[in-house]
């Protein structure tokens, strides 16, 4: 696995940690379907959390949680109405989230958590 790739799955692993020590539970992660993908889907009491997580090594190439654009915002409503049409038992709240993840080398992780990010 190329270490793009590696560090994203790393993030991806924080994150629902994160969210499950926060007491959420985690639904499902790395969900598809032919529009795209969400990184994790959780419970947060009667609604469901769609996350997108961003993992960086540094902000060289700007702070992660700025790479979630209005544009990708309005994608995931669109992944967030897909999934509830493939899950009719699904509760129908829903919110868009973004954990935003700095990971140094050889340094605790910094973990940023927006919740409901507007569209």
């Amino acid at each position: 696995m190329d270490e793009h790739l590696a560090l994203g799955a790393h993030g991806e692993a924080l994150a629902a940690r994160f969210l499950r020590d926060r007491g959420m539970q985690i639904l499902e992660r790395n969900w598809r379907c032919p529009e795209g993908e969400i990184d994790v889907i959780a419970l947060d009491g009667d609604c469901v959390v769609v996350c997108e997580v961003k993992t960086r090594r540094g902000t060289g190439v700007g702070d992660p949680l700025e790479a979630v654009t209005r544009e990708k915002a309005l994608r995931l409503r669109r992944l967030a109405a897909a999934y509830l049409r493939s899950r009719p038992d699904a509760v129908p709240r829903v919110r868009i989230d973004v954990i935003g993840i700095i990971a140094r080398r050889g340094q605790r992780p910094l973990i940023r958590h927006l919740r409901a990010v507007e569209a």
